[in-house]
């Protein structure tokens, strides 16, 4: 009996151990074999995710000219918490650094919980033999890798300030939007920056085997777990590159800005700012200096003029009131001021030159009158039937804006300034409530004063009044991801104040400026321009030279606006050179050799 139970105990036991050992055996096959989580746990010690950067999408022009396109380039990188020990006195002589400096770097890097554990830039934009030197012994460098990325390639070097250019992301980027990280390059400013996400792409993901000694075993998994970069979409421009191109020639050594606008679509066909700079300079190894050699340079060039400039507009001004005046019932074709060397009213007195008097409302912007629009102003904020001067001034400033002055435009453009049609709140503050009236204001009604405008806002303002009344949202990207796919959201359509009748008289006025007025010398052979020249006053130097104009007179090509600053008249330099601009443009040469020659070689530069 004894020896039954201590048989049955053993069989007991012996089938407990085998039923231990066969789970054992059974977990041990799962985890090994079947279970592919703990295969890639074991494998993880040999596996390197790569960083696969898009190609950054191409810029190209109207027509299809490349602006903007990308160049082979290569980085060391590095992940600190990879790193071991390695021979720093041969990686730094590849490099061409000191070791100090390469030891100091990882040092921060390794200190910081967040960059330890993410790629470090450690040399960019490598030269091609040190690429060829490194690949041959980075397997001595556990935890280092060469990364291919694109930098930028100007082929025409023109359109520095629209295209802007692409930069290291700093620290703070980083943290806000995961998509970066250190090392990466990203757009700082013009059309790099406002379509940033469009041309970055989406990266993708590289996971490869690795040695012992950091050498490639070849793909992970095959390759499955891979993710594909997606290129950045092409952009096209409105810009005519052809067009861009010759508008910098004629603003070599002059300081100013060139807008041309297509009225009918707010195309922008040129923006121009002088003095410019090659693109080329804030792309590559030498970018940091030459930053900051443009930086430091007195005449600004890296001032975009044409977005950020802000000037009194002077006598171009004139087609604003002209239009305003109409709209509050003061003027019409048939009324006429007279001039007598100026605008008199007790002390003061507003200058004018020699011309016929007097002029009615298609005359006056004929002959630039500017006691007709010292009368005009007067009588629209005394004489409109509104309470008091504010209200009415109140009602001239809301006409005013709908014009498109005194805003920043809501388009692709990244920055630019507002200028100033100043508020009767700005005035009470400066006057006192009800201590100013017309003629504490009168400066305004020939552009002076507080006003202020941008270049691209007195091409829109050409744009707006060659089309009877409306704008379209002035905007440099004409289409995305292929050429055909227009960028609509920037083609807003803007009805001003004004009706469309009071347009008439003034596009007259403005013909016969160039017919037989203040800019006879804007005139082309086969066309019919319509202009307005303005002299800004310059507190700080000579006058600046100012022009806008449309053509032809019916259905328009093209508007502009030119300034040329510390260079006197209107229809001395800005009105030619907007004439040769629109020349080109129409008729695709230029039939002035004379005029080009004089408006290319002038040399207008602070000495």
């Amino acid at each position: 009996m004894k020896k039954d139970l201590h048989s049955s105990r053993k069989r007991v036991i012996t089938i407990v151990f085998i039923v231990i050992w066969a789970a054992f055996v059974v977990r041990l096959f799962s985890i090994q074999v079947l279970n592919d989580k703990y295969k890639k746990s074991s494998a993880t010690i040999s596996i390197r995710q790569e960083i696969i950067i898009p190609s950054r999408g191409t810029i190209l022009d109207r027509n299809g000219v490349v602006l903007v396109q990308n160049q082979k380039s290569y980085d060391l990188m590095a992940i600190p918490v990879e790193i071991k020990p390695f021979d720093t006195l041969m990686l730094c002589n590849i490099l061409g650094i000191e070791p100090s400096v390469l030891s100091e770097m990882l040092r921060q890097a390794g200190s910081d919980p967040y960059r330890k554990v993410n790629p470090l830039l450690i040399e960019k934009q490598m030269l091609p033999e040190r690429v060829s030197m490194l690949q041959e012994v980075l397997f001595r460098f556990p935890g280092f890798t060469i990364q291919e990325r694109a930098i930028r390639n100007y082929p025409g070097g023109m359109a520095a300030h629209t295209l802007g250019y692409i930069g290291e992301v700093d620290l703070k980027k980083t943290l806000e939007d995961s998509y970066y990280i250190s090392g990466d390059y990203i757009g700082i400013s013009g059309i790099e920056k406002s379509y940033e996400e469009v041309l970055r792409g989406s990266k993708g993901v590289k996971k490869l085997l690795k040695d012992k000694f950091n050498r490639n075993q070849g793909p992970y998994l095959g390759g499955r777990e891979d993710v594909e970069a997606i290129s950045g979409k092409d952009l096209y421009l409105t810009l005519d590159a052809r067009l861009q191109e010759y508008g910098e020639m004629l603003m070599q050594n002059k300081i100013g800005s060139i807008v041309a606008i297509e009225p009918s679509t707010g195309e922008i066909l040129a923006l121009v700012t002088s003095p410019t700079y090659d693109p080329n300079l804030l792309s590559g190894r030498t970018r940091a200096q030459n930053y900051q050699n443009l930086l430091e340079d007195r005449n600004k060039p890296l001032m975009n003029r044409a977005l950020q400039a802000q000037y009194p507009p002077g006598s171009t001004f004139k087609i604003v009131n002209a239009l305003i005046g109409q709209e509050m019932g003061i003027l019409n074709p048939g009324t006429k001021y007279g001039c007598s060397a100026g605008f008199h009213m007790g002390s003061l007195t507003v200058g004018c030159h020699n011309h016929p008097s007097p002029l009615n409302l298609t005359q006056s912007i004929q002959h630039s009158c500017n006691a007709y629009y010292c009368w005009a102003q007067r009588d629209m904020l005394e004489k409109s039937g509104y309470p008091t001067i504010k209200a009415a001034y109140d009602v001239w400033r809301k006409h005013a804006l709908s014009l498109g002055l005194g805003l920043r435009f809501d388009n692709d453009l990244p920055y630019g300034y507002k200028g100033n049609i100043p508020s009767s709140d700005y005035y009470d503050k400066l006057h006192g409530k009800g201590r100013w009236k017309a003629l504490t204001v009168i400066s305004i009604s020939i552009g002076q004063g507080e006003v202020l405008t941008t270049p691209v806002q007195l091409a829109n303002l050409a744009a707006l009044v060659s089309n009877r009344g409306y704008y379209i949202t002035p905007h440099m990207v004409r289409a995305i991801g292929s050429a055909d796919s227009l960028n609509k959201p920037m083609m807003k359509r803007h009805q001003t104040s004004i009706h469309p009748q009071y347009f008439e008289p003034v596009i007259q006025g403005m013909r016969d400026v160039v017919l037989a007025g203040t800019a006879r010398n804007a005139a082309i052979e086969g066309f019919a321009v319509c202009g307005k020249t303005g002299t800004a006053q310059n507190p700080h130097g000579p006058n600046h030279s100012l022009f806008i104009a449309f053509a032809p007179m019916e259905n328009p090509k093209i508007a502009i606006a030119v300034i040329v600053e510390n260079s006197g008249y209107g229809a001395t330099w800005a009105a030619p050179i907007a004439s040769l601009m629109m020349e080109k443009y129409l008729n695709g040469e230029v039939k002035r050799p004379d005029v080009e020659t004089r408006m290319k070689n002038c040399n207008l530069m602070r000495p």
